[in-house]
């Protein structure tokens, strides 16, 4: 039987907070179970997809982003690393726009703002 992770067991490993964890289910970016007690239980997988959240945050996708994104993993098994890379090799172009826009304002404060 596959071993699973309670929400705080999954915030402790992903430094995610169990609350983010709860919005990201109620946005359905992630999945849990509910054992007897009504307590939420996470797959291990589930690992995966809070890292892929938390990164594809900080390039600046939206959640309805992942959303979508997410929704183009396998729904009938474990995704694998080849799903992964499917998924994010489209992202090299959105990281590099970024960067460009990141050193524009860093070249904007070597010089008088709003002058």
């Amino acid at each position: 039987m596959e071993q699973v992770l309670t929400i705080g067991e999954v915030a402790k490993r992903s430094g995610v907070a169990t609350s983010a964890l709860r919005f990201y289910e109620e946005r359905g970016l992630i999945r849990s179970e509910r054992n007897a007690a009504r307590h939420r239980r996470y797959s291990r997988a589930v690992l995966r997809r809070v890292a892929f959240i938390v990164f594809a945050q900080k390039i600046g996708l939206t959640l309805e982003q992942i959303g979508r994104e997410l929704a183009k993993l396998p729904q009938n098994r474990i995704p694998e690393s080849t799903d992964w890379a499917k998924l994010s090799a489209g992202w090299t172009r959105r990281i590099d726009e970024h960067i460009v826009v990141l050193e524009r304002l860093r070249a904007g404060l070597t010089n008088c703002i709003g002058c």
